[in-house]
């Protein structure tokens, strides 16, 4: 049974950093495109972040584009998210996803249907 297990968030003050981690275990197809998702109190769970299967293709939503980088570290089932200057709008939990069937990015990949396993989420709380 595969397994997504984020870590890495937390309480941190406004225009300081963070690093997502996400750790994937079991028996994977071993072709899965990625992403990190989040979702604020209130709000719809929103994309973040995408990253191809082999890392060579990765895409931002609007609001972090510029300030974070995703990467991934195949050997040792590892996805990260590293978010810069973070504003109190960042606030959220962050979720990792993978496609089990879809190792490129292509069609709708923003959307969170378009994933089909998911990780419990790690609070991010930016303060000011």
């Amino acid at each position: 049974q595969v397994q997504l297990t984020e870590s890495g968030g937390g309480l941190v003050e406004a225009g300081q950093s963070l690093r997502l981690s996400c750790a994937v275990s079991g028996r994977t197809s071993g072709r899965s495109s990625m992403a990190w998702f989040r979702q604020a109190p209130g709000q719809e769970r929103e994309f973040v972040a995408a990253i191809s299967w082999t890392g060579s293709t990765t895409d931002y939503a609007d609001s972090v584009k510029g300030r974070s980088t995703i990467s991934r570290h195949e050997p040792t089932n590892m996805m990260y998210l590293q978010l810069n200057k973070l504003e109190l709008a960042d606030t959220a939990v962050y979720y990792c996803a993978a496609s089990q069937s879809l190792a490129v990015l292509s069609g709708n990949y923003r959307s969170a249907t378009f994933y089909d396993l998911w990780g419990r989420g790690t609070q991010v709380t930016v303060s000011s």
